[in-house]
């Protein structure tokens, strides 16, 4: 069976004793590698308030990867529209597609909602595939540090916009249709624009039922929100209704990292634990840590319930054993294009393992 397309998700990530230039000057050279190698899309993610975490800006970004490439697309993973108004969206995806039309990706997350508590589930598998019981954000994301962030993250007073009509807004503001109070809106640059729009879910929530029902290609979270993947997929699948594209159409991340050995992966991935830790305790991404940092780092039995379903759920090993289980994700999601992302101490490390995924998956 042929392997589906392969694309990656860059957190332009800093390493300890590194600083923002570095990470970024990083992802664009991953970007060219990448881009050689034969991989489908180079996206970008957007995280704020975080010291290990350089991509804060995906436009930006996005532009200058997009110039430093020839072929691949390059996108988000997705822009934040909760702390944006469509028009500036549209406005800067549209500068960058108007110097690189065809190429640019604009992938859409929710933000500004609370997450649902969750109910006790049990870990399952699935086909093969691990399932784990979720974990619950919604105490995370109602803590007053989350609180203050949005303060600087929108405007005073104002409130994002139902997710639907965001969406809704940004299509029309593309394709040229908009109308407000009486008058025609037209967004240059940004209408006409060949940007190709996608919406990223963890759940089978809003944002899986907006992209099936505006015909759009959908993004599920196995690596961020593995618990849910399952349930993403099914509720966009079952909402679709023909519109962008006649059939749906679903990429599903994960967390992977290869290397020669199973060793050396294990010796390589061993700090990632400790930086999932900074996430889920809401301090944000810590600059990533060498092995030899993470060891002498405190670790708890709280700390590994804290973060177990994220370390469970990773593909590590060797290219073969690696693209052995991605196969087992893509068969039971019925995934057409698989989005990975990897995050190392040493950049070089990062950039071997996606030539040695590319060797196994693409024949690169």
């Amino acid at each position: 069976m042929t392997n589906v397309p392969l694309s990656i998700l860059d957190l332009a990530p800093i390493s300890s004793g590194s600083d923002a230039g570095a990470a970024l000057r990083t992802s664009i050279d991953v970007a060219r590698r990448a881009d050689a190698l034969g991989y489908t899309r180079y996206w970008v993610a957007e995280h704020h308030f975080a010291r290990g975490v350089a991509g804060a800006a995906p436009a930006v970004l996005i532009g200058l990867i997009a110039a430093a490439t020839d072929r691949i697309r390059v996108g988000s993973g997705a822009v934040q529209v909760g702390y944006q108004t469509p028009l500036s969206v549209v406005e800067q995806f549209g500068i960058v597609d108007a110097l690189h039309p065809g190429r640019i990706d604009l992938g859409l997350g929710r933000s500004g909602g609370r997450p649902t508590p969750v109910t006790d589930v049990a870990d399952r598998v699935v086909d093969g595939l691990l399932i784990p019981a979720p974990f619950d954000f919604s105490t995370l994301a109602a803590g007053p540090r989350f609180a203050a962030y949005a303060t600087l993250l929108r405007q005073p007073g104002a409130e994002p916009a139902p997710f639907p009509s965001i969406v809704d807004d940004l299509q029309a503001l593309i394709a040229g249709t908009l109308h407000r109070a009486g008058y025609d809106v037209h967004a240059t640059p940004g209408e006409g624009a060949k940007t190709q729009l996608w919406v990223l879910g963890s759940s089978g929530g809003e944002s899986a039922r907006v992209a099936g029902e505006r015909g759009l290609p959908f993004a599920a979270n196995y690596h961020v929100a593995p618990s849910n993947v399952l349930e993403a997929v099914e509720a966009y699948r079952s909402a679709f209704r023909p519109g962008v594209l006649d059939r749906p159409y679903v990429m599903v991340s994960a967390d992977v990292l290869v290397a020669g050995t199973a060793e050396r992966a294990a010796h390589l991935g061993s700090p990632f634990r400790h930086w999932v830790r900074s996430i889920r305790t809401g301090t944000g991404a810590i600059p990533y840590p060498t092995p030899a940092e993470a060891a002498a780092l405190p670790w708890s039995d709280a700390d590994q319930a804290l973060v177990r379903d994220r370390l469970d759920t990773r593909f590590v090993g060797t290219a073969d054993a690696v693209a052995e289980r991605l196969q087992t994700l893509r068969r039971v999601t019925q995934a057409d294009e698989l989005l990975v992302t990897t995050i190392t101490h040493d950049p070089a490390d990062r950039l071997r393992s996606f030539e040695l995924l590319a060797e196994a998956w693409l024949g690169a």
